[in-house]
């Protein structure tokens, strides 16, 4: 794509593991800047959060399902049967459960780590969450994301002026009417037949009927 996105997975090779403490330590607010296609893993996408004050960049290596459930809804999109993460925000809105905030507070070994900010009649819980499941929320639950410095003075970087006017990691990077069509339509035959058996392992007979019935109809093509 750009030398932008090659220092992403150069940054990301580099990080180190992080053990500190966060307690007392100032948020960092962050917007979703866009969504860029990953040169180097099939099927990956970059996921690049923005402070809200400041050029600072982190990019977050997500999978595709997940940049799916991304794109919808800040496309606005109803899709035919709820996505997973229209199902848990359904079940929190009927049980007055509020997410409040997600904040990505640590980083090991390149691999960032999240969580929910949740509130139920006035007692507040944290939930553990993949940070590509916890940003798919935030964007239904319309709360803020937050970080700390450590985690964006590890991971992020700052774009040069020539990037920034570029626009080096912009929504129209990816073409969203091929993201947010459904997924199974998107892999090679040799791929679905992988997705079916890890499907199949992980008891998930819903998604391994649907890439089952998707094998199907292009072999008969």
């Amino acid at each position: 794509m750009n030398k932008g996105f090659n220092l992403i997975i150069f940054v990301l090779e580099q990080i180190e593991y992080q053990n500190t403490s966060v307690e007392g330590m100032e948020k960092i607010k962050l917007d979703i800047v866009g969504l860029s296609y990953s040169q180097t893993q099939s099927g990956a996408y970059a996921l690049v959060l923005g402070e809200s004050i400041g050029k600072r960049r982190l990019p977050i290596i997500i999978g595709g399902f997940e940049a799916q459930a991304i794109a919808i809804e800040l496309e606005k999109m109803t899709p035919s049967r709820p996505l997973t993460h229209d199902l848990f925000k359904n079940f929190a809105d009927e049980f007055d459960i509020h997410v409040q905030e997600v904040i990505i507070y640590n980083l090991v070994e390149g691999i960032f780590f999240a969580k929910l900010i949740c509130e139920k009649d006035g007692k507040e819980i944290e939930i553990d969450s993949r940070t590509s499941d916890a940003i798919a929320l935030a964007v239904r639950f319309e709360c803020n994301i937050f970080t700390y410095e450590f985690v964006l003075g590890s991971a992020g970087i700052v774009l040069d002026d020539e990037e920034d006017e570029d626009n080096a990691f912009v929504e129209d990077d990816v073409d969203l009417d091929e993201l947010t069509k459904d997924p199974v339509e998107t892999f090679t035959l040799d791929d679905l037949e992988q997705k079916m058996q890890e499907a199949i392992e992980n008891e998930d007979y819903e998604q391994a009927s649907k890439i089952r019935d998707e094998i199907k109809r292009r072999n008969s093509n």
